[in-house]
């Protein structure tokens, strides 16, 4: 069975007040193609739907007529909620959707109960995990111990990894979709994750699955296991990424679908399919008299969307107007010189991403309070963190 993996489509964002609808709906057009070309069977969507809890209309109608397209060429579309949509929200009607084919995750409940496709192996389970966080399992396995995480992913998988009625896991397949952050992954400007590391999955979570179809990160990757191969055997993991690139940290990015065969268990094969967006989202750096020759700017089209870093050491009087009549998509313009960089700190920012929460805020304390914080003023401030964490929606 050839299914075809999606995520973060984030229908309704805007880059740096550019909407980026038009975009958005050419390269859903252009993923339907690619589903007609290479005979999809199955849609997986694996979360960040949309861009926002509470989307414009103008999104909602574009996922209406993608998903009513994909109706009309009767494949099943599998589709699970992300940390940047409401869960409630995009499941309205799952129950009476599903009868056409269209499965929607509801909010997690404490059970994961697989829809069963068939195809000449046999059957084919889909399992669907909605962003979770561990305030969210808890409220449903009180006795376990789910203090990060992971413990909320495999607590969550637990049932699903499970062979239904006594039949052993090494003979089933099964294909789960899920949108967290797994440990390892290389993340873009973009995507929402916590400082610290505090939502990193371990990939260990995932065992027991044939294929996990997941969302979150914009950059198109395969996750592997670290160390000992995990017991139950070790899926294909993979990001699909973004179908677009939605910040200048993803310039380089090669985006994709990902198309996904499986065959009897054991044979899963993965391939991605190149996408071609509208704009591309380029950078380009130089004096103004160098980005505004004519020589330059005839190597690429002039209507991508721009990122200009000037290099002169003086400002050019309104900068921004003048290059946007080459640029007419010229969404970002900065100077690297050497006024712009003596200003620039270099008090070791760039190693915040390495610290936990708890370590950022006993740095805060001590140039509060020209002291380090207690043991216990240090547990108190954990709890709190872990609290605030967990309840942010």
């Amino acid at each position: 069975m050839k299914f075809m993996h999606l995520s973060d489509l984030h229908l309704g964002k805007r880059v740096n007040e550019f909407s980026m609808i038009e975009d958005q709906e050419y390269i859903l057009k252009q993923i339907l193609e690619i589903a007609d070309r290479e005979a999809v069977e199955v849609v997986l969507i694996s979360g960040d739907v949309y861009d926002k809890p509470i989307p414009p209309v103008e999104a909602v109608r574009l996922l209406d007529q993608f998903l009513v397209d994909l109706g009309k060429r009767h494949l099943p579309v599998f589709l699970i909620s992300g940390n940047h949509d409401s869960v409630q929200r995009l499941s309205f009607g799952n129950r009476l959707l599903a009868e056409g084919g269209l499965y929607i995750a509801p909010e997690y409940d404490g059970m994961l109960k697989p829809i069963s496709l068939q195809d000449e192996y046999g059957a084919i389970d889909v399992f669907m995990l909605p962003f979770v966080k561990p305030a969210h399992v808890r409220r449903f396995h009180p006795d376990e111990e789910i203090e990060s995480y992971t413990d909320a992913v495999r607590v969550a998988l637990s049932a699903a990894t499970a062979g239904a009625e006594g039949t052993p896991v090494e003979s089933l397949r099964r294909i789960l979709l899920s949108h967290q952050f797994v440990t390892g992954a290389s993340r873009s400007d973009s995507e929402e994750v916590s400082v610290g590391g505090l939502d990193n999955v371990d990939a260990q979570a995932y065992a027991g699955f044939d294929y996990v179809a997941l969302g979150h990160i914009h950059g198109p990757q395969d996750i592997h296991f670290d160390g000992e191969e995990a017991e139950g055997g070790c899926p294909k993991i993979r990001y699909c990424g973004t179908p677009l690139k939605y910040s200048f940290s993803e310039a380089n990015h090669e985006k994709s679908v990902t198309l996904v065969e499986v065959k009897e268990k054991g044979d899963v094969e993965v391939r991605a399919i190149p996408l071609t967006p509208l704009h591309d989202m380029r950078q380009i750096r130089g004096t103004y008299l160098e980005v505004t020759s004519r020589e330059f700017y005839r190597k690429f089209d002039q209507n991508d969307y721009i990122q200009v870093t000037l290099t002169d050491e003086e400002d050019i009087p309104d900068a921004v107007g003048k290059l946007r009549i080459i640029y007419p998509n010229l969404m970002k313009m900065n100077y690297d010189n050497k006024r712009t960089r003596e200003s620039q700190e270099v008090d070791g920012a760039e190693q915040v991403e390495q610290k936990s929460p708890l370590q950022l805020f006993e740095e805060l304390y001590v140039l509060q309070n020209n002291q380090g914080m207690t043991e216990e003023q240090k547990k108190a401030s954990q709890a709190l963190i872990e609290t605030i964490w967990e309840d942010e929606r």
